[in-house]
């Protein structure tokens, strides 16, 4: 497997709730800059329409994550404008929650009660969505994730923005130039965060401890993704002929790569 199991800040229980919502923020601020919202509602809407759907059960949703800019650009294709959005995590932020559930009229609510990727059976009805966040999960716990879709007949649907293409030994030589361009980057990112916080301030440009920890993460995730080789590995056994599965790159409007998928549902 080329994947590799480094570590990442966000990985750890004891990592402050409020440093793991500021880094979101700068992952979002780059989905937007990169028009990934778009191309996720192209992916999500493909499996609502065949499979006549009309809920979303985003898994490790955390501070929020990329689903709910997703949800917006689901809304405005036709068809798809009653679509609901359910976000989960296996520890759920509490103040995240009362934030998106004081709102009914979005169409988003989040689980207060811990969702188990690894036992969908026990999930909310709907398409489940992992969104950045499958790269996170050990060998173990991926497959356990992939076969409990299987068990469950439940359709799932997995994104990472980048692909782990580069050799682990040029990641490595790479590596001390790659965490001074995110580094600098956070610097840039941060003034279109929203809401931006005094603490998302004070800590990118006073005390760096976000670009710090944004930059290793974001480094360290590259490694960690699944390749389509990998994911072949993790779906042996998987691919029967009642369970459909689907990898491959996903793609903008004008034909360039942004990322990967894997997505897979019941044919029946």
């Amino acid at each position: 497997m080329k994947r590799i199991q480094l570590f990442e800040f966000e990985d750890y229980k004891w990592f402050p709730s409020w440093l793991r919502t500021c880094m979101t923020n700068l992952i979002m601020v780059l989905h937007r800059m990169m028009g990934l919202s778009e191309v996720l509602a192209y992916l999500i809407a493909r499996v609502l329409q065949e499979k006549g759907l009309s809920k979303i059960v985003d898994l490790g949703s955390g501070s929020g994550g990329a689903m709910p800019e997703v949800l917006k650009a689901l809304h405005k294709i036709d068809g798809l404008q009653q679509v609901e959005l359910v976000m989960t995590d296996l520890y759920p932020n509490m103040e995240v929650a009362k934030r998106f559930n004081e709102n009914s009229e979005d169409k988003i609510s989040y689980l207060e009660t811990p969702v188990n990727a690894t036992e969908l059976h026990s999930a909310p009805m709907g398409l489940k969505t992992m969104v950045n966040s499958f790269h996170h999960m050990p060998p173990e716990a991926a497959r356990k994730i992939l076969e409990s879709a299987v068990q469950s007949k439940q359709p799932i649907l997995i994104y990472e923005m980048a692909e782990n293409k580069l050799p682990t030994i040029i990641w490595t030589l790479f590596l001390p130039f790659g965490l001074v361009i995110l580094m600098l980057m956070t610097l840039f990112m941060t003034p279109f965060v929203k809401p931006l916080t005094w603490r998302q301030l004070v800590f990118t440009y006073l005390i760096p401890i976000i670009p710090i920890c944004y930059a290793w993460d974001g480094q360290a995730s590259m490694p960690r993704i699944y390749s389509f080789d990998d994911l072949d590995e993790l779906l042996q056994g998987l691919e029967t002929p009642d369970f459909y599965w689907e990898k491959g790159f996903a793609k903008k409007g004008n034909g360039k790569n942004a990322g990967t998928y894997l997505v897979g549902y019941p044919k029946n």
